[in-house]
C-alpha cells in the first residue's frame, strides 16, 4: 500500500493512532476507511473539519 497525502502527493505521513495519520507536509489528518483516506483539518481548538468533500473518491484512493 503506498501512502500517499491526497492533497499535497507527499509520501510524508506519519502515523498518529490506529488507522489515523498525518501529513507533515501540509499538516492534516488522514484516517483509512475502507480503501479511501478520510481528509480533515485540524483546527486551532484541536476539532477536526471534513476536507473530503473537495477530492473526488479517486483522489482519496489509497494505491
Amino acid at each position: 500500500m503506498l501512502m500517499q497525502c491526497p492533497n499535497c502527493r507527499s509520501k510524508d505521513i506519519g502515523k498518529i493512532g490506529s488507522q489515523q495519520y498525518y501529513c507533515w507536509n501540509c499538516f492534516i489528518e488522514l484516517s483509512i476507511l475502507g480503501d479511501e483516506w478520510t481528509v480533515h483539518q485540524v483546527e486551532a481548538d484541536g476539532s477536526l473539519s471534513s476536507l473530503d468533500d473537495i477530492f473526488t473518491a479517486e483522489e482519496r484512493k489509497i494505491q
